[in-house]
């Protein structure tokens, strides 16, 4: 008997626990859905036939959907991964687990203190799994840090901080048409999960006040975009839930080269990640002295298929495989909801309390799994 290609898709689909389609060709097409041993793509989506096109070749999926309500439709799917526009992600997210589909989304969560609330409240009407992608969580450095962190190895992690520089974004500010896209403007506090989901999982302890200060230089960007946002950059100071001292800071224009680091300082040991200036990952232990160490990449905690090298520290493999490990054995994934919301809300308070002036305020708690 033979089959059609799309034929085939749906028919390898339907034998896979996970059967997730993919909606956003751009993000979107830099994993590894169709290496996992327990996944298949049988959709993808995006409303430019150029990125359709391309996302179906690197997925091998021939079911291929302009209009994401249809997509909800197609046969077998029982996931969604959401890697639009961010002011989207909330909406699809909430659509597709309506529809019975466990979610994976891009960063941020959401956009709004509202937007975190309807999401969470989804969750838990729907009864459907949510995991959002952030990618700071399974790089390497933070994966080594989370696990020492949990054997009590710094002692007390009393101080924290965490950079996300990215200079050079004036390129995705304006689509092929020259009109704004999302991006055009968008808040650097409205994208603080590179750092917070550095922090918050090292750490253990959530981000319960803040305050911010931004800086903006008055150029046509920051007068004309749609978030009303006169900031280029921000810096927040944080409290911890644990009483402790955390610093983030996201710049969108700087003298500097691109990061994503973190530095966690304990009583017992610290942990400084490299710098795109040069200097290495360094430990330091009791007395100031440092320690030998080699960074694993930990690619032993993947199926032998999965083992290759991604984007933003190889991290991208990591999240393909919790999330289809979640939906398999039927639990929630490690950036649950509650923990997204907990790396979202505290940007979006910061950046309040940076348009007022740097005034302290306090960070919602969402709580954890439950």
């Amino acid at each position: 008997m033979s089959y059609t290609r799309r034929e085939f898709a749906y028919l390898m689909a339907a034998q896979a626990p996970v059967r997730i389609g993919i909606v956003g060709g751009g993000f979107g097409a830099q994993f590894q859905w169709h290496l996992h041993p327990q996944c298949s793509v049988a959709a993808v989506c995006d409303i430019r036939p150029e990125k359709l096109a391309a996302m179906s070749k690197t997925y091998r999926c021939d079911a291929a959907y302009g209009d994401f309500r249809e997509m909800l439709r197609a046969p077998g799917l029982n996931a969604v991964g959401v890697f639009t526009p961010a002011p989207l992600h909330v909406w699809m997210a909430c659509e597709a687990m309506k529809a019975g589909k466990h979610v994976i989304s891009a960063v941020p969560a959401g956009l709004s203190i509202a937007e975190l609330e309807e999401l969470v409240d989804t969750v838990r009407r729907t009864g459907m799994k949510y995991m959002m992608a952030e990618t700071s969580y399974y790089r390497p450095q933070i994966i080594t840090c989370r696990e020492w962190s949990r054997d009590g190895k710094f002692g007390t992690i009393f101080y924290s901080e965490a950079e996300y520089h990215h200079e050079g974004l004036e390129a995705l500010f304006y689509d092929e048409r020259k009109l704004p896209t999302w991006r055009h403007g968008f808040p650097p506090m409205h994208y603080p999960t590179h750092c917070t989901g550095m922090i918050v999982p090292v750490t253990g302890e959530h981000l319960v006040e803040v305050s911010a200060v931004g800086w903006g230089d008055g150029h046509e960007v920051l007068k004309t975009n749609q978030y009303k946002n006169p900031f280029w950059n921000t810096t927040a100071m944080f409290k911890t839930s644990g009483g402790h001292a955390a610093r983030v800071s996201v710049f969108w224009h700087v003298a500097a080269k691109e990061t994503e680091r973190g530095v966690f300082y304990g009583d017992r040991k610290s942990y400084i990640m490299e710098r795109p200036e040069g200097s290495p990952n360094a430990v330091f232990g009791l007395g100031g002295k440092q320690e030998a160490f080699t960074q694993p990449n930990h690619f032993e905690k993947l199926p032998e298929p999965m083992r290759v090298k991604t984007g933003h520290g190889n991290s991208h493999t990591f999240l393909t495989h919790e999330f289809v490990s979640a939906i398999v054995e039927n639990r929630h994934p490690t950036v649950n909801v509650w923990e997204a919301a907990a790396y979202t809300a505290p940007g979006i308070v910061a950046h309040q309390s940076a348009l007022n002036g740097g005034v302290a305020m306090k960070v919602k708690n969402f709580g954890v799994a439950s």
